[in-house]
């Protein structure tokens, strides 16, 4: 049997990784300037590595917590998808969240393989390639969030934020 709504745990969880996200995505500035000091054979500060740090201790946070949303998801389960609507909404739906998941562990593997091993391309795809797309699938799953509680008036929306 499907649960009637997200668990205060699997919500908070969302909401957490959702803060957690948009704050690297929004202030990616310490580990860009730490990457660029490595790059050109200057020596990085305490307070450059510290602030380069706190980014990648977010991003490192990100991956656990999605772990975590992951195995709740697959012990406890997901609402219903909701009833009498195209067969493609459901499809998109799927599609996004799939990506949300593998840009939630895509990232901060990408990230890591550039800022503790070196591996500089890994470096350009998470802060290119992969930070653009993150960007566009957030905006989907938003978007799709909306559409769903305001065009097709369902409760969606409403089971990932107040039940």
């Amino acid at each position: 049997m499907k649960p009637h709504s997200y668990s205060i745990f699997q919500c908070f969880l969302h909401w957490a990784v959702a803060l957690l996200v948009i704050f690297n995505l929004l202030f990616p500035d310490a580990m860009n300037a730490w990457h660029r000091m490595i790059r050109h054979g200057q020596t990085p500060t305490a307070a450059d590595v510290s602030s380069a740090n706190f980014h990648a201790y977010f991003g490192i946070a990100i991956i656990l917590l999605a772990i975590i949303r992951l195995v709740l998801r697959w012990r406890t389960g997901v609402p219903a998808e909701p009833a009498g609507q195209p067969l493609a909404l459901h499809l998109i739906a799927k599609i996004v969240h799939l990506l949300l998941y593998a840009l939630m562990y895509l990232m901060p593997v990408s990230r890591i393989a550039a800022y503790y091993f070196g591996i500089d391309v890994a470096g350009s795809i998470h802060a290119d390639i992969l930070k653009a797309m993150l960007w566009a699938v957030i905006a989907a799953h938003a978007l799709g969030a909306l559409v769903q509680h305001f065009y097709f008036r369902t409760n969606v929306l409403r089971r990932m934020t107040v039940g």
